[in-house]
């Protein structure tokens, strides 16, 4: 495939104003939506053939998202077509004010391979629903799903709408060094990293959608025996390779010993003796991730766990026991079934960890003090997070969902996906019936008069 060429057939699509219709939106919007609903048992077959991922875990972390999200956006998309009225400013009277949105034009989105359904078709649904053409580029690591993913795109949208592109390294770059109207990118820092300065060299805006170490404190009130069985589930689903699951666990040393007896119960209850035969517990995506996470594991000592198969891509879910801050496991994000456990006395040995890393995507906080939550919320920076329990806050399509600082840039979910890949044009139209002289030269005085209008606004 011609990239170049490609992008500008996009281009040219657009340019015919196609898109900017909303009836065109929704008509391709309701054929995906057939699509998606006839193919869910491949999507699924797909998912599982790419890293063992069960079907309770495809539908509810993949398709049902993916399907709940494309309703809300037929039923709402009219409403979030609309210019928006705002009030006008005095200075401008008499005068109305509106925000228009329209697409950005043709959008380049790069999804990555942890939940390569979910994370290709999420955003794609809010450019498509703004009005855009879009190129999609799958992950190459999940291979199965990646090629579902075209093959639905095919059977649904015209090729100079939305495409899919697949291929490794090369055709990313290749992909990055077109000039694109916006792009999207959901995968690490490093990567993300090179995305932002490819984007740079054509001022295009960007969403990162990047990581990180995000934080799980267990204070010593904190219902020890819940907060257990809610980390087992969001450290472990999906092999512990989900962007917002908690990386280490920062618990206070008074309840260390009983939240790890806890703790090996749940992972009993939920993956029985031997996770290995588990047909709800993933596999590590490929080899290369598999030996990046051994390397973790090396010199540390466990309080559960440890096992490693290569030729199955196995980690056990496993507890490093009080690592150095400067070991392999504490210094990049884990993106797998590992858990760092650290015990702290105060809130200042909680400050001096959490310092030692940039911002993160989420941060979870288990604690009965409503006042020390509120504490770690304000004092400490991350994309979003919860309260007794982990990872749920993703599923709130009226919460933003993205990162600050290195965790990345921009946010997304329901109206907010249809809100990122619009821009918002400002326009405001005067009335003829009256032209009030204050602004118009000569000034001498009027100055006061000016001021009033200001302070009024």
């Amino acid at each position: 495939m011609n990239i170049p060429q490609l992008v500008q057939s996009q281009k040219d699509f657009f340019a015919t104003q196609q898109t900017k219709d909303i009836s065109y939106r929704k008509t391709a919007l309701k054929r995906l939506q057939k699509e998606l609903i006839r193919r869910e048992n491949d999507i699924i077959k797909a998912l599982n053939d790419d890293f063992k991922k069960s079907e309770y875990e495809a539908v509810m972390t993949e398709t049902s998202i993916v399907l709940a999200e494309l309703k809300m956006v037929l039923k709402n998309i009219h409403s979030w077509s609309k210019p928006k009225r705002v009030l006008p400013s005095l200075l401008n009277f008499p005068s109305s004010a509106k925000i228009y949105k329209e697409p950005y034009g043709t959008v380049l989105i790069i999804a990555p391979w942890n939940y390569p359904y979910q994370l290709a078709f999420a955003p794609l649904l809010g450019a498509i629903a703004a009005g855009n053409t879009a190129v999609l580029k799958p992950s190459e690591l999940t291979p199965n799903t990646s090629k579902i993913t075209r093959e639905i795109v095919e059977a649904v949208f015209d090729k100079n709408h939305v495409s899919v592109v697949e291929g490794g390294v090369p055709v990313s770059q290749e992909l990055l060094a077109q000039r694109w109207d916006y792009i999207f990118f959901t995968g690490s820092v490093p990567i993300g990293r090179i995305v932002a300065k490819a984007a740079a060299e054509h001022i295009t805006p960007v969403t990162l959608e990047l990581g990180g170490k995000s934080p799980c404190i267990v204070d010593e009130t904190a219902n020890i025996k819940l907060a257990a069985k809610r980390l087992v589930w969001g450290k472990f689903i999906n092999g512990g390779q989900t962007c917002i699951a908690p990386d280490y666990l920062l618990i206070h040393k008074s309840v260390k010993e009983k939240f790890v007896s806890h703790f090996k119960d749940e992972v009993f209850r939920a993956y029985g003796e031997n996770p290995q035969t588990s047909e709800d517990y993933p596999r590590i995506v490929n080899t290369r991730n598999f030996d990046r996470l051994v390397l973790m594991l090396e010199n540390e000592q466990f309080l559960i766990g440890g096992q490693t198969e290569r030729e199955d891509r196995y980690i056990a879910p496993t507890i490093v026991d009080e690592p150095s801050l400067d070991s392999e496991v504490m210094k990049g994000e884990i993106f797998g079934p590992i858990f760092p456990l650290i015990s702290y006395e105060n809130e200042q040995d909680i400050a001096t960890t959490l310092a030692k890393y940039d911002k993160p995507l989420a941060l979870y906080v288990f604690t009965t003090r409503n006042k020390f939550a509120k504490k770690m919320i304000a004092d400490y920076s991350f994309g979003g997070g919860t309260i007794n329990d982990t990872t749920v806050h993703f599923a709130n399509h009226r919460l933003p969902f993205g990162g600050v600082g290195e965790s990345g840039i921009g946010g997304y979910h329901g109206k907010q996906t249809f809100d990122t890949f619009s821009h918002k044009k400002g326009v405001v139209t005067r009335g003829n019936w009256l032209d009030i002289p204050t602004r118009y030269a000569p000034y001498k005085g009027k100055l006061k008069q000016l001021k009033t209008l200001m302070k009024i606004g």
